[in-house]
């Protein structure tokens, strides 16, 4: 995920550290920020800025001044962000959990539920378990039987999707690519014919790399867009074809965060095979008129055409083509 802002460090409002804390070193929720929301005894993922300290949301904020217990992928970068909008610590636990360390660190985050105290997670930036950590953590949260609670914002998939201007209908998000060359291969042949826009993320050293590969795959033509920096303030667009971006990212490798966007691939050209079949179904449950609509807005072929020879097919014909006719 992208990065995080960068800000001057506001020094933290002094709190009192309870005496007593549970077993998990966790002080109880009344010892939270000054003035907090209390917050339910539950695992709460939330999620954080990509770029703009300002793009929090409130509940958001009110989840890390409550929290009983905080944990984050990185907890200097939660500290800043805490830092910036002036929720101090105060003596509660902040406990770094990623890849790397949660087996060891789970049992405690779960040790913390258990108590019946609230537990507030956050990736680096961006929403916990999108290319980030906290899957293992919510499903052993919810296998022990812990409310888990989403406090949704800040997506690089989203805003890549909203100013890429693709269809946004439907996508996929399809994450990092492999970096090793064949496996890569492997996983665009897989995307190829997904009926959906594809957003993937990418290192900035291997985006000239990753959007070569793609134009191989997937077509030099195929439209697609680069977003680079989202939200910052060197935040740039540019879309392109595939074949237009490998070759802009081979001559000037982009820096930054990186966020591909892809158009879905064209309609396959029908065959007459594939349509016929496609009616038979369809007039199984509807008459030649709703079939016929049915089928030529999946196959793009013209309505007239395949209404004709829906009504052929009804009728025993065998004879006609709909991909073959111009008619609209």
């Amino acid at each position: 995920m992208p990065a995080p802002f960068k800000s001057r460090r506001d020094p933290p409002s002094p709190g009192p550290r309870p005496a007593g804390p549970g077993p998990d070193g966790a002080p109880p929720a009344a010892h939270a920020a000054a003035g907090a929301r209390p917050v339910e005894a539950a695992l709460h993922i939330v999620a954080t800025p990509i770029g703009a300290a300002r793009d929090i949301t409130l509940r958001t904020l009110d989840l890390l001044a409550g929290g009983d217990v905080l944990a984050a992928e990185d907890t200097r970068s939660l500290r800043r962000l805490m830092d910036i909008h002036g929720i101090p610590l105060g003596g509660r636990p902040l406990v770094a959990y990623h890849d790397h360390n949660g087996p060891a660190v789970r049992p405690r985050l779960l040790a913390a539920l258990a108590a019946g105290r609230s537990v507030v997670y956050a990736s680096e930036a961006g929403t916990p378990l999108v290319a980030d950590p906290g899957y293992q953590l919510v499903r052993a949260a919810i296998g022990a039987g812990h409310p888990v609670r989403a406090a949704p914002g800040p997506s690089a998939v989203l805003a890549a999707l909203t100013v890429a201007g693709l269809p946004t209908d439907r996508f996929l998000f399809a994450g990092f690519l492999p970096p090793q060359a064949a496996a890569r291969r492997r996983a665009i042949a897989e995307l190829a014919a997904v009926p959906a826009t594809l957003v993937l993320f990418e290192a900035p050293g291997r985006t000239a790399e990753t959007l070569a590969a793609l134009r191989d795959g997937l077509g030099a033509d195929r439209p697609a867009a680069l977003c680079r920096e989202l939200t910052k303030q060197f935040e740039e667009v540019i879309r392109d074809p595939l074949g237009t971006l490998a070759a802009r990212a081979a001559a000037t490798p982009p820096r930054g965060e990186v966020v591909i966007v892809i158009d879905r691939a064209p309609p396959a050209a029908a065959s007459p095979a594939a349509v016929d079949a496609a009616l038979r179904a369809a007039l199984d449950a509807a008459g030649p008129a709703a079939a016929a609509a049915r089928v030529a807005a999946a196959f793009g072929l013209p309505r007239r055409a395949v209404y004709a020879r829906a009504l052929a097919l009804r009728a025993g014909a065998d004879d006609g083509d709909p991909a073959d006719d111009g008619g609209s």
